[in-house]
């Protein structure tokens, strides 16, 4: 299906030339989805703190994958270890994660909005955006959620914007289980004031080097100057930022099947790795199971990461390019010692990640 445009909402107009509705993009975002699909397979667990990661064992070493609101409230949140989870809350339910349920579930939900006619693109388990024509977006919004709802039991949230980046944003506020608009009339408005990192495609470094030019707010880096900040960033990052800080995206809402813009693999040890031949060791391991994944996806890689978690809990990744797209696993498997030796720290490791990245 060829993609639609959404930059500025365009109107349609009926046969008297009145405009009847506008083209908006939605982003439907699932509530703590799986946490929520749990609760679905457990009813006795709702209401309570739920926690899922690893094996569900937080004596164990291993992260939050999700955490429900009741836990979030705790201070629990995704990517923090699950022992110190436990701390927070020592009276989460802890579960492990059940990655084919969560795809069965987000399969049911993207069906629901394909079923919709409107051009959907599909994100992840438990997101996607749509490009809808119509003159009430919030009343299309909430009959969407509806269908959700009924469909499969989850809730969702709805973001709606006058292209990707503002919908994406827009979903923020609306959570849980509401909906909110925002356009280029309101963004200011709404976003002017925060920091740099609430906007989507900037990180925490981003916003520390963008602090750095004294450029702390999303209304300051939207009247920067492009040539400071290409002189910084590149000269396609650069200006990119200052698009993004406006409001503005120019990407379509595409039908076209989703594609993994990685593969990777990580482990997460038990008891950390003190010595560094053994490190590297690893690292190959994973590198040639990454290997595989790259041949099975039938694209060829262009470049390759490491991540190192260093105990307790620092953690750092490095890079290599690939000289050509390839799966070879012998070229691979260079190239990722090539980023490990770009760790000159030689401290004891509690987990190591090698993922390949496609085009």
């Amino acid at each position: 299906m060829t993609p639609v445009p959404v930059g500025r909402p365009s109107g349609v107009r009926n046969g008297n030339g009145d405009e009847t509705a506008r083209l908006w993009v939605l982003h439907v975002d699932l509530d703590q989805f799986i946490a929520a699909v749990e609760v679905l397979r457990h009813p006795e667990l709702r209401g309570r703190p739920v926690v899922v990661g690893g094996d569900g064992d937080p004596a164990k070493r291993g992260v939050v994958s999700t955490a429900s609101y009741e836990a979030r409230q705790h201070g629990v949140h995704s990517g923090l270890p699950l022992r110190t989870a436990a701390r927070r809350c020592p009276d989460c339910v802890f579960l492990p994660v059940d990655k084919e349920a969560y795809e069965a579930v987000s399969a049911e939900v993207m069906a629901i909005l394909r079923d919709t006619g409107w051009t959907t693109e599909v994100l992840g388990w438990d997101e996607a955006f749509l490009a809808v024509p119509a003159a009430d977006p919030e009343q299309v919004a909430r009959d969407i959620a509806a269908r959700i709802h009924a469909g499969t039991g989850l809730h969702a949230s709805v973001g709606i914007g006058q292209n990707k980046l503002q919908a994406k944003l827009a979903t923020g506020f609306g959570k849980p289980r509401g909906v909110f608009r925002l356009t280029s009339q309101t963004w200011f408005g709404v976003l002017g004031g925060r920091p740099t990192d609430a906007l989507w495609g900037i990180g925490a470094k981003t916003a520390r080097r963008l602090a750095g030019l004294g450029i702390g707010t999303v209304r300051e880096l939207a009247a920067a100057d492009p040539a400071v900040l290409a002189a910084e960033f590149g000269p396609a990052t650069g200006p990119w930022l200052i698009l993004v800080a406006r409001g503005i995206s120019h990407s379509p809402v595409s039908s076209d099947p989703y594609l993994a813009r990685s593969r990777g693999r990580e482990v997460t040890y038990q008891q950390d790795i003190a010595d560094w031949a053994e490190v590297r060791a690893e690292v190959i391991r994973l590198a040639h199971l990454v290997a595989g994944d790259v041949a099975g996806e039938g694209r060829p890689a262009v470049r390759v990461v490491v991540k190192v978690r260093y105990a307790p809990f620092q953690t750092g990744t490095h890079s290599r390019t690939l000289g050509s797209p390839t799966a070879d696993p012998a070229v691979i498997e260079r190239a990722t010692l090539e980023a490990l030796d770009r760790f000159t720290r030689r401290r004891p490791v509690r987990l190591l990640g090698v993922r390949a990245e496609f085009d």
